[in-house]
């Protein structure tokens, strides 16, 4: 088993593939794929490949929220990819990939199915673990810096008030800064959420005007 993509990577939305990813890809008797959408930069070279395994079949994809500060339309709609962040989709893209891979390994239909079954209590614990740890907030409201958190922020009863994305060298624009830092101030949000590989600019101005804390996902 190889993963395809192993650098620390923003967005996959405009990778470029290179040449041993593409030879991996060539050489593999599986590809497994999130779905969704999410690696449309892998269309092409998965037309070579002759077992596919998409994680996301038959899970509901919710519509994401985000603001493009680059326009003047303000809100735009899209379905979200980011499917694995819910525990419970985890488990229907672990139930998903375990049937592809018993397809074509049907003589380690025991292993895999025992396996399946060990991963699927890990992610009702994460999901416990999550409640728990997420129940006495003082707010459930949220600002991100990366449009990627709705099915997360639905698992654990949380509320994306506005996700703007936000790139180096494609900033939120004074106005926007000056809108967000208002959204803080009127929620009381004590902390606002970047990406570790993200732009962090808009976020270290709201920090600084509002007093909030900012962390990174």
């Amino acid at each position: 088993v190889r993963r395809l993509i192993t650098e620390n990577v923003s967005c996959l939305h405009d990778y470029s593939l290179q040449t041993n990813q593409m030879k991996a890809i060539e050489q593999a008797e599986l590809v497994v794929i999130s779905g969704a959408g999410l690696e449309e930069f892998l269309e092409d070279a998965l037309n070579r490949v002759q077992h596919i395994a998409d994680a996301s079949e038959g899970l509901h994809l919710e519509e994401s929220h985000h603001h493009d500060h680059g326009q003047e339309a303000g809100h735009v709609h899209e379905e979200d990819p980011h499917i694995w962040l819910s525990p419970e989709n985890a488990k229907a893209m672990a139930k998903n990939i375990c049937e592809h891979l018993i397809s074509l390994y049907p003589q380690h239909r025991k292993v895999l199915e025992n396996n399946l079954l060990q991963l699927l209590k890990d992610l009702d614990t994460l999901q416990l673990y999550g409640e728990e740890k997420l129940a006495d907030l003082s707010s459930r409201d949220l600002i991100t810096f990366h449009d990627g958190f709705t099915y997360l922020a639905e698992s654990f009863d949380l509320h994306i008030i506005r996700a703007v994305e936000e790139e180096s060298g494609s900033e939120a624009s004074a106005a926007e800064l000056i809108h967000l830092i208002t959204i803080v101030n009127d929620h009381d949000l004590p902390a606002i959420f970047t990406e570790k590989s993200g732009s962090v600019s808009a976020a270290g101005i709201i920090a600084r005007e509002t007093g909030c804390s900012s962390f990174a996902l």
